[in-house]
């Protein structure tokens, strides 16, 4: 089985950074590159780009798999946002999280096709695949943005950050949205496996997780 620290060897994100940028020029920027040609940051006076390698697609796509199951199998209202760019000018902050969703806020959400981030409520859960860092610091980003729960996953651990009162992420052992889930155990079914094909693996999670729905 290829490790995700093998793999880092093989695969590197590319990064470029713009110092001394408004808020106008980010949006400017990022309206005219096209769509998830690469990820962009903004953390209110320098805009990163930054390329996506296999590696950190791979991830970004198993996790955003496995949580919607989560909402499925336990029955829970989930709203997806994918990659989309979340920016609030207010904040002076933008960027595109890996993968984001409404859960507490599903309803707020639902059947809108567009966001308006000074109307609608951020986020409820946003993840962050950390195998190539970024030269900004995104969680202070997120934290601007007011996203009360972050995933950040460095190949090797799958960590819950929690936003408190004070404006600062702090770690917990369970996530808000999902509080019977074990989410540092997600972390087997998120490495890239020469035995097992992705159905298999969903398939086997599927089954794993069945085992901590909430009881009603």
């Amino acid at each position: 089985m290829t490790t995700v620290v093998e793999a880092l060897k093989i695969e590197a994100a590319q990064r470029f950074v713009i110092r001394n940028v408004s808020w106008e020029q980010y949006v400017a920027i990022s309206d005219a590159l096209p769509e998830r040609a690469a990820r962009i940051t903004f953390d209110g006076s320098s805009i990163e780009l930054m390329t996506k390698s296999a590696l950190h697609e791979w991830l970004k796509e198993m996790l955003g798999r496995l949580i919607p199951m989560v909402a499925f199998e336990w029955d829970i209202p989930i709203r997806s946002g994918g990659e989309m760019t979340f920016r609030r000018r207010r904040a002076n902050r933008g960027l595109e999280p890996d993968q984001c969703y409404w859960i507490a806020n599903e309803r707020a959400m639902r059947g809108k096709t567009t966001y308006d981030s000074e109307a609608d409520p951020p986020p409820d859960l946003a993840v962050e695949i950390d195998v190539t860092h970024s030269s900004l610091n995104r969680q202070e980003i997120y934290a601007k943005l007011r996203v009360p729960e972050l995933w950040r996953f460095s190949g090797e651990t799958l960590r819950v950050l929690v936003l408190g009162k004070s404006g600062k992420y702090k770690e917990v052992e369970r996530s808000p949205a999902f509080p019977t889930l074990p989410v540092g155990e997600l972390v087997p079914f998120l490495m890239p496996d020469e035995e097992r094909d992705e159905t298999t693996m969903l398939r086997q999670f599927v089954e794993w997780v069945r085992q901590f729905r909430p009881e009603e």
